[in-house]
């Protein structure tokens, strides 16, 4: 671990617990904790939340969480993701490993397995409605993960295969949401935070060789069978806040996929980045409504 990624780990972990005090499970939700999706009984385990009383097949979101890729688990998010099954999903929560301990793409490989792993156990999700949510790195990730999912070389780069359903079709997520996440990395340039490129230097083996730098990149990827997208930020947020998505949304415009491109927060009420896992607020139940809507009914 560097000094940076271990003052990281500290600084976010204080914000969360700051901000999770008190929470605790649900009464009204069901929830399967610690089942092991690939090898690393250390890193990748996964919880599945759902509402009490359901039965069959729900329609699933895959949450794929931030950090800076250095820094988060399933423990950390696991109210978010709780807040979301109450909404009538099945939610996937999962541990993945993270910088420096582990390069990129560890973390894509290990979103791969999740999916995979679903497949394996579909009698708890209804497979043709699988949606997905990342923020900040998470989004980012989850960028790079749908555009694998839609351009095999892309996937075979990063050393993996996405998985097909039983009758041969490629899997591709029904929608996803990209919460204040940043799409495009570029080390090179007098804009790019000192931040970034520390964290690029942590995550990436070669750290930033050209190779290294067109994988993160998904944009140039993105094709017309990219998911449908909802791209939130909020108005006020110092690392991805408007215009970081800007040239994501006309990619996806200029293919002729469907999105949203919403920024929340107003000058009276400023929010700031991922405002949306704070639970406890307002703000944040507008905008996961607002997103579950947008998976739902399209």
């Amino acid at each position: 671990m560097t000094f940076m990624t271990e003052m990281l780990r500290r600084s976010f972990k204080a914000g969360d617990d700051k901000r999770d005090k008190g929470l605790t499970t649900p009464p009204d939700i069901e929830r399967r904790d610690n089942i092991l999706y690939g090898t690393d009984a250390a890193w990748q385990k996964l919880d599945v939340y759902r509402p009490k009383g359901t039965a069959g097949k729900l329609p699933v979101i895959v949450s794929i969480h931030g950090g800076g890729w250095t820094y988060g688990d399933k423990e950390r998010y696991q109210w978010y993701c709780m807040n979301l099954a109450q909404r009538g999903f099945a939610v996937v929560n999962f541990t993945y490993r993270v910088a420096p301990e582990f390069k990129f793409p560890a973390g894509l490989v290990d979103t791969n397995l999740v999916f995979e792993w679903m497949f394996r156990n579909d009698e708890w999700f209804d497979m043709e409605k699988i949606y997905a949510v990342g923020d900040s790195a998470g989004a980012h990730m989850l960028t790079i993960y749908s555009a694998a999912c839609t351009d095999p070389s892309y996937a075979a780069r990063m050393g993996f295969e996405t998985p097909r359903y039983p009758d041969g079709r490629p899997f591709v997520p029904a929608a996803v949401g990209l919460n204040c996440g940043i799409y495009e990395i570029d080390l090179g340039s007098k804009d790019t935070s000192a931040l970034t490129k520390g964290l690029m230097d942590a995550l990436l083996a070669e750290h930033g060789s050209d190779e290294e730098i067109a994988l993160i990149n998904p944009i140039p990827f993105i094709n017309e069978k990219f998911p449908r997208a909802y791209i939130m930020t909020a108005n006020k947020d110092p690392l991805a806040g408007p215009p970081a998505q800007k040239h994501l949304a006309e990619k996806l415009a200029a293919v002729g996929v469907s999105f949203v491109d919403k920024t929340y927060g107003t000058e009276e009420e400023p929010l700031n980045h991922v405002f949306h896992c704070n639970i406890k607020t307002e703000e944040a139940k507008i905008c996961n409504d607002d997103e579950c809507r947008f998976f739902l009914e399209g």
